[in-house]
């Protein structure tokens, strides 16, 4: 199989969600978890945007033994000597150069013609070069650049020293299919692109940055970038959890392989939870509390023969199992298995009885405890 880099940007791009500020410690202790859950690259944050965000960079560096950690920074030599200066205690560092490459980002927000940003693209990575052991070029709002430039910036950049270049979905805008056409064409036009690492990064305000991701993947992308609970600026970054199941469940159509032990997602989960203030959603796939929870009477009678009626991931992979939680649509068949795993022996006559209460308690739209329905019976 082919190995997809994963890079976490969870302290940096996660950070940017409304409201999220972390301390160094804190940031230091998601890396470290991090780097137990295997990711390759960690980009700690933006060490030249404040001191804090600085010690944060560092305080990440500090804490990990073996992954490489990165900083954003623009194409200014300031930005990049403070996240160099950020960097040094990390086993190795990465500088990650983001630069506007569509018209709209050239003229409105950087005020620059498009032979000053080629300028500009090369001149940065040349100096970053010389400071970090990696140098990564995003060439920013990339699905809505014009393609003929975007091949002059991508051999601009690899031909300065480049070792990862980034096509990223800056705000979400392309459809699977444009973001995979993308990658095909630019691989093509730009053979020096074939002997570096090529990465995918998607934002999801359409939310398709999952499968934006895996199109990308799919298409020749080596690295692909995502947020621990997919947060992010605006609707979110791609979730790394879902990237990566749908990766190793599907791996008769990708064909490719992460180093993320799936064992550590759900702790990475409840880490960054716990420390960004942002909650997980239940119905947020592989890490949601219902993630692999079957309420509907079919559905649970399906899982209690065959778990492959309606699970598709083992819950296995992830430390989790399969619950089957009582409610107003559950089954006789789940709910006798319940009276059962509880050590309640029934008769068919007592069974019908409990279950006709325990149906009537759960059309309440309340919780409905077997002791509740047990109580009633009793009486």
């Amino acid at each position: 199989m082919r190995r997809i880099k994963v890079l976490d940007t969870t302290l940096r791009d996660g950070e940017q969600s409304p409201g999220i500020a972390l301390r160094p410690e804190a940031k230091g202790e998601i890396a470290l978890t991090l780097e137990r859950l295997g990711v390759d690259v960690i980009e700690a944050g933006f060490a030249a945007s404040s001191p804090g965000d600085f010690a944060g960079v560092r305080a990440a560096a500090e804490a990990v033994s073996a992954v490489t950690v990165a900083s954003l920074a623009r194409a200014t030599p300031a930005d990049i000597e403070a996240a160099a200066a950020a960097l040094e205690p990390a086993p190795r560092s990465r500088v990650h150069l983001v630069l506007g490459t569509s018209a709209l980002h050239m003229e409105r927000k950087l005020s620059l013609e498009p032979v000053e940003v080629l300028e500009l693209t090369a001149s940065s990575i040349s100096y970053a070069a010389g400071l970090v052991d990696e140098v990564e070029f995003s060439a920013e709002d990339a699905t809505r650049s014009d393609p003929d430039f975007l091949v002059e910036v991508c051999e601009t950049a690899v031909g300065a020293g480049a070792t990862i270049v980034n096509l990223p979905d800056t705000v979400g805008y392309a459809s699977p299919g444009e973001y995979a056409a993308l990658f095909s064409e630019m691989l093509a036009r730009c053979p020096g692109l074939r002997d570096i690492d090529v990465s995918a990064h998607c934002h999801n305000d359409l939310g398709l940055a999952v499968a934006n991701s895996l199109a990308g993947i799919g298409a020749g992308a080596t690295q692909v970038e995502c947020t621990v609970n997919g947060i992010g600026e605006r609707a979110g970054n791609a979730s790394l959890e879902e990237v990566v199941m749908a990766l190793r469940v599907r791996a008769d159509v990708y064909d490719v392989e992460t180093g993320v032990d799936t064992h550590m997602i759900p702790a990475a989960s409840a880490l960054v939870a716990e420390l960004t203030g942002y909650g997980v959603p239940r119905n947020k796939p592989i890490v949601g509390a219902n993630a692999f929870a079957h309420e509907a009477g079919i559905h649970q009678d399906g899982m209690l023969k065959d778990s492959r009626t309606y699970q598709i991931i083992d819950p296995a992979d992830l430390g989790a199992a399969v619950s089957l939680p009582l409610g107003k649509h559950s089954g006789r068949h789940a709910f006798a298995r319940a009276c059962a795993d509880a050590g309640r022996r029934l008769d068919r006559d007592q069974l019908e009885t409990a279950f006709k209460r325990f149906k009537r308690l759960a059309d309440r739209g309340t919780l409905v405890s077997l002791d509740d329905v047990f109580t009633e019976v009793r009486a």
